[in-house]
């Protein structure tokens, strides 16, 4: 290394050769580690995690990871339990199809404002009150969906129970304050490709309990009710474990730090203005929902799909649907995965082109699911798309947390949004009137995401470049300080209050590709967060 000097942000001090590796883990490649820092895991100068151990409980990084992911995958168990049991209640409250696709509409359009709040209570309060409060506020509406009698109830309840997918916002904000951004992608499409698993646990679980109660000699229009009572007991129990185990950022809780004066106490009028103003904000808002929002559409009519063009029986339509939510086991940490990876070669505009590439494919695997003919080439098509569309998601919420460091909640809020209204658009427009059949609503779904997808390469950032056009060449605005710190007023930068973007951008220079790390770096890094 020698005493030279180079680039800001790319120092390798404190960094050996000899650090610790993990089975099942991932390491950022190249990032300057605060060894001063006593944490399980490495971390670097933010005091975020620079390893990513899945099998670990590692206080507070690895722990954090499981209670977010936990949480959030309940609230997907909660708010699509009622879609594989479709069959059942129908009969039982007398429903239209428009009645059901109304309630589908409904039970994703009601986490477009708790989202759009969860951003700021993320920023202002921290994501830790932010996740434990709505689960367990959330919990009586799910005890609710028992003791609905007909259509009106139906959907108001399957709306109110939506709210708690803003969780996914707590999540994603969460994962960024703990983990390093050259594994961001990863982590953040883990924890929410497990959350979103959520939707295919419940088209097994649901008509799991929904059996087991009828064999305890319950009817059947009982018995769907009372396995409402499983997914709300689990809002209750993850609501307690994420108060008391959950921590919102590496450090301690915000509001202890805000006391102590070692996080900045910020203004919701002006990390709002930063968020709306962010062109790029808008269109990750877009492309979110065409990816997250077509899952969810196809998570409420999936089993039904199966179960009425197949003439399948109901176990078995719920288990080819699963399928479809399940992949987020592996196809959203992949997306994610993926992303980091086109980073590690290409920088920034690697990511934007996996990002349009992946959600591309998935979108002609959703034409070619609505022209299936056969079981066998539905099943083959439906796999195939939730791949794409799972692993698209993934590779947004990769990109996400560099758009804006001080309005990441709003930013994440909004995106998050943007998926609830896709996905209730789509089901507005395509499934919930005689006009088109499933299979042709699938079809033109699948055409609409090709045709949102396309505003991904208008996203440019003056210091990494966009999919056509290289970064800028001025020698001020095209650095990441320069981004970054734009944020902040010069009043504001007198007191120092944008010392955590600095730190940041220090940390994002690896987005600018292989020239930022073949710089020579300096000599010192920040040692405290």
């Amino acid at each position: 290394m020698g005493d030279s000097t180079g680039e800001p942000g790319s120092s390798m001090h404190g960094v050996t050769g000899r650090e610790q590796t993990f089975a099942f883990s991932v390491a950022s490649p190249i990032v300057p580690t605060d060894k001063t820092a006593k944490f399980d895991l490495p971390v670097d100068s933010e005091h975020k995690a620079t390893v990513f151990k899945l099998f670990s409980f590692a206080k507070p990084h690895m722990r954090t990871f499981h209670l977010s992911w936990i949480s959030f995958s309940t609230c997907f168990v909660s708010t699509f339990a009622a879609a594989p049991l479709v069959p059942i209640i129908r009969e039982n409250l007398n429903l239209t199809k428009q009645d059901i696709g109304n309630a589908g509409v409904a039970s994703v359009s009601g986490s477009i404002f708790s989202r759009l709040v969860m951003g700021a209570v993320c920023d202002l309060l921290g994501p830790r009150y932010g996740c434990a409060f709505l689960v367990m506020l959330s919990a009586p509406t799910v005890f609710s969906m028992s003791f609905v009698s007909g259509a009106a109830g139906f959907i108001t309840v399957r709306f109110m129970i939506g709210f708690c997918l803003a969780t996914f916002v707590s999540c994603q904000y969460w994962m960024s304050t703990m983990f390093n951004s050259q594994i961001i992608g990863l982590v953040n499409g883990t924890a929410a490709g497990w959350g979103n698993m959520g939707g295919g646990i419940t088209q097994l679980l649901m008509p799991i309990v929904y059996e087991i109660i009828r064999r305890c000699g319950a009817t059947a229009f009982t018995a769907w009710r009372l396995a409402f009572f499983v997914p709300g007991w689990l809002h209750i129990i993850m609501g307690v474990l994420v108060l008391n185990l959950g921590q919102d950022l590496p450090d301690g809780n915000r509001s202890a730090l805000e006391k102590k004066g070692e996080v900045a106490k910020d203004k919701f009028g002006k990390i709002m203005w930063y968020a709306v103003t962010n062109y790029r904000t808008w269109i990750f808002v877009l492309l979110y929902g065409y990816s997250m929002g077509v899952e969810l559409s196809t998570d409420n009519v999936i089993a039904e799909y199966f179960f009425d063009r197949f003439h399948l029986k109901l176990h078995t339509a719920g288990i080819i649907a699963a399928s479809f939510g399940m992949a987020n086991f592996f196809a959203r940490p992949a997306g994610g995965y993926a992303s980091d990876l086109a980073a590690k070669y290409f920088g920034m505009r690697g990511r934007l082109w996996a990002l349009w590439i992946i959600q591309t494919a998935g979108g002609l695997f959703c034409v070619w699911l609505g022209r299936a003919n056969t079981l066998v080439t539905a099943v083959v098509a439906m796999i195939l798309f939730s791949l794409g569309a799972q692993a698209a998601c993934g590779a947004t919420f990769a990109i996400v947390p560099f758009v804006s460091r001080r309005a990441l909640g709003i930013i994440s809020g909004l995106t998050g949004a943007g998926g609830n209204f896709g996905s209730g658009l789509t089901q507005l427009i395509f499934f919930s009137t005689s006009r088109f059949t499933t299979e042709q609503g699938l079809t033109w779904m699948g055409v609409m995401i090709v045709a949102c997808t396309l505003p991904v390469m208008l996203i440019h950032f003056p210091q990494w470049g966009s999919m056509f056009l290289p970064p800028s060449t001025d020698p001020v605005k095209g650095t990441e300080e320069h981004y970054y710190a734009s944020e902040w007023n010069e009043q504001e930068k007198q007191k120092n209050l944008h010392q955590g973007s600095l730190r940041f951008a220090e940390n994002a220079k690896s987005e600018g590709g292989p020239r930022s790390r073949s710089a020579t770096p300096p000599q010192n890094t920040p040692n405290n967060a």
